[in-house]
């Protein structure tokens, strides 16, 4: 079942990336001062973990590259969405060193690629291996240190880790 679903994933965002592009001059972008895409700790994005909007980004760009921390809700103003976002800027620097990346998303109306393959309802935490396989979704709001326990399982950061301290073997 899974890796029919990496298949789907993959297969999806082409066409969903074309029935999302419409006329150019409509303009119904919602109020998005609260939520915005940032680098958190420093200012080189080589160095630290980023935060993303679904809507500017293509998560193709991250397989094999980065773990994607997908958070999503139905408005920016979700107490749940918040607290989410903050559990992981707490963290930044540990999620950094397991090569994490986190895509937010706040706006259904927009259908971003993630949101059609991941069909959130409300709220939803997702975490997804750098092969692009959905490892844990969750609707409800995780902690970092509970976050970095499911990462620290994959057996992709299993092995990253004995790469860095072979003595672990």
């Amino acid at each position: 079942m899974k890796p029919i679903f990496t298949l789907v994933f993959a297969l999806h965002f082409p066409f969903a990336a074309l029935a999302t592009n419409g006329p150019e001059n409509t303009d119904t972008t919602p109020d998005m001062s609260g939520v915005t895409s940032e680098v958190v700790n420093g200012e080189d994005e080589q160095e630290t973990l980023m935060f993303l909007d679904a809507r500017e980004i293509d998560a193709r760009d991250f397989i094999w590259v980065s773990r994607i921390i997908v958070v999503m809700a139905d408005t920016p103003n979700d107490p749940q969405f918040e607290r989410q976002l903050d559990a992981l800027r707490e963290r930044a620097d540990e999620f950094f060193a397991r090569d994490a990346v986190v895509i937010f998303d706040a706006h259904p109306e927009d259908r971003s690629p993630l949101r059609q393959v991941l069909r959130p309802r409300g709220f939803m935490t997702a975490i997804i291996d750098k092969d692009g396989e959905v490892k844990a979704r969750r609707p409800a709001v995780r902690t970092g240190r509970e976050m970095m326990a499911v990462i620290d399982r994959f057996p992709s950061r299993r092995q990253e880790m004995l790469e860095r301290l072979p003595s672990g073997r």
